[in-house]
This record gives structure tokens, sequence and C-alpha cells, in this order.
């Protein structure tokens, strides 16, 4: 029976996810040569090639494949097996490392971290800030254990790596200058602002939100300034220099020249998820995380059902 190295099947894993031994190297903390040297090692151990050559690149083999879709299998077995022995352990001090892109970290990640402290104590939390695309890579590296990110952004339902839940469905508002002629309107559409230069990032998802949200009105939005940046997204719409779609996590600070109204025709909205790796769900310093998760999506639910 081969004697499986589980270090070798993740610098696999990694190569397949990054494409490239050099940044599979980077991604690992080693170097371009240990990698290679771990894969042709594991490619001795099975008894059949993993790689081959493709131009300048290399690619995985038909095998390497197969290989990969069993270690998904095997990783999250190994992970339930933890979440079961962390059972028998539930009254020692856990850690739970929670990846969160910039505006759930004020609104979801802050209040759930205020319950944990009351009602698990011993439980210690590192909170890392990243992009909503990257909260998967951090997942499948280790370096984190909960990943808040957006639906948008999740990997297809075919990839047996994460388990995923979502949050909330966060509304989208329009920011208007307040002195904008539709800023009070009773009702109001996106297709109304058609004609408006719109404020949104050059790459991104909320580049591609604010399209689709556009698109599914009926009109392509004109960039009239780029920037991804909500504090300077509302500095602009204040100074009047255009509008732009705000999600509602993110409009909490008041900014007085600063009219967001709720799109009554198309109700936009964005879907916030939280991903863990498959089997780690059943950790109990990750469940209590996730039910403090679930009850602070709750109260934001409930104080969004307001329009604006």
């Amino acid at each position: 029976m081969t004697d499986w190295d589980l270090r070798k099947l993740r610098v696999l894993r990694t190569l397949q996810e990054l494409g490239t031994v050099r940044a599979t190297a980077e991604a690992l903390s080693m170097t371009p040569s240990a990698v290679s040297q771990q894969l042709s090692s594991l490619s001795q151990q099975v008894g059949v090639a993993l790689l081959e050559a493709h131009g300048r690149r290399v690619r995985l083999t038909d095998a390497a494949h197969v290989l990969l879709r069993h270690t998904d299998v095997v990783l999250a077995q190994l992970e339930r097996a933890e979440a079961e022995l962390d059972g028998f352990v539930r009254g020692e001090a856990g850690r739970v490392r929670i990846g969160a892109f910039a505006t759930a970290i004020p609104t979801l990640v802050v209040p759930t971290l205020k319950i944990l402290r009351r009602t698990r104590p011993d439980l210690r939390t590192r909170v890392h800030q990243a992009d909503a695309a990257e909260v998967y890579e951090l997942l499948a590296a280790g370096e984190i254990d909960i990943g808040l990110s957006l639906a948008a952004q999740a990997p297809s339902d075919q990839d047996g790596r994460y388990e995923r839940g979502e949050l909330l469905a966060d509304p989208l508002d329009v920011a208007l200058p307040v002195q904008h002629r539709l800023a009070s309107a009773p009702a109001l559409g996106l297709r109304d602002l058609a004609d408006e230069p719109w404020i949104y990032g050059a790459s991104g998802p909320w580049r591609d939100i604010t399209i689709a949200a556009c698109a599914q009105a009926g009109f392509v939005p004109e960039q009239g300034h780029v920037a991804s940046d909500w504090r300077a997204i509302l500095d602009m719409v204040a100074a009047g220099l255009g509008v732009a779609l705000i999600p509602r996590l993110a409009a909490a600070a008041d900014t007085p020249e600063v009219a967001l109204r709720t799109p009554q025709i198309d109700q936009p909205r964005r879907h916030v998820v939280w991903a863990v790796r498959a089997g780690a769900g059943q950790r109990p310093q990750i469940e209590a995380t996730l039910r403090a998760l679930a009850e602070t999506a709750s109260t934001l639910r409930a104080a969004n059902v307001q329009s604006r």
C-alpha cells in the first residue's frame, strides 16, 4: 500500500489552482526547485506521470486530475476527523481565523466577535482582511478557517473543497447628490439614471456588479470616474461628480451631502456568503463562530427591511 504524503498532495493541488511552479512555490513559501522535487517524488510514488510540458509551462495529466479528485475527498475526511477530535477537548481554548472583504469587517465580523467574547470567552480569534476573490485562496492554503465572500466570487458548485452558505442579501442603494433632481423622487429605478455619469472601479467584483445591475435595467452605464474606495466614491457623489451603486453594508457612515435611495423597480442585491474547508464546519469553534455570524446577519437583515 502506498504511504501517502499529504504535503506532496497539497503541492499538486496548489499547482492546479495557480498554474505555475513559481506561483506554487510563492504560495507555499517554498523554492521552485523544492516544488519540482516534491512533484517528481509524488510521480515516482504513484508510478505514473503527473505533469507534462506545455510550451514553457507544465500542465496536469489526466492521472493527476484523478489523483486530485480523490485528494479532495481525503482532505475533507481529515478535516472531519479533526472536527470530531476537537469535540473531546471542547473545554480547551480554540482558535478561529476569519478572512473577510473590507465592508464585511465592521458590519459582520466585529459584531460577531463581540458575541463570541460573551458566549465563548475562551475562543481566540484573528481577522484577515482580503479581497472577496482572495478568500478561497486563503482557505485552500490553510491560512484562514472561515471566509466571508460574495456569491459571485465563489468557485463552481462542483468544487468539493468547500462548504458554503448564504449569510444575507445585501441591498444595493443608489447614491445621489442631495441636490439631484431625483434625490427625493417618490419611486426610483436604475434606468432613470441611464444618462448620468457613474462612479465605480476599473476592475473587480464591484465593477461587474454595477454593470450587471445596469444591464438588467436595460442600459450600459457611462463611467464618469474610476474609484473603488467607498469613502472616495461617496465624496465624489457628494461633490456632484456622478452617481453610484453602494452596498448597504458600506453605507453605514452618514454623508449629509449624499442621498441614498433604494431602487424600487430593480431592487438589486449582492449575496454575502460564508465558506469553510469541506468537513471543517463540524469543529466546535467553527460551529460557534458560524452561529454568531448567523445571529449578526439576522440582525442586519431586520435592519435592512426598511427602504430608503
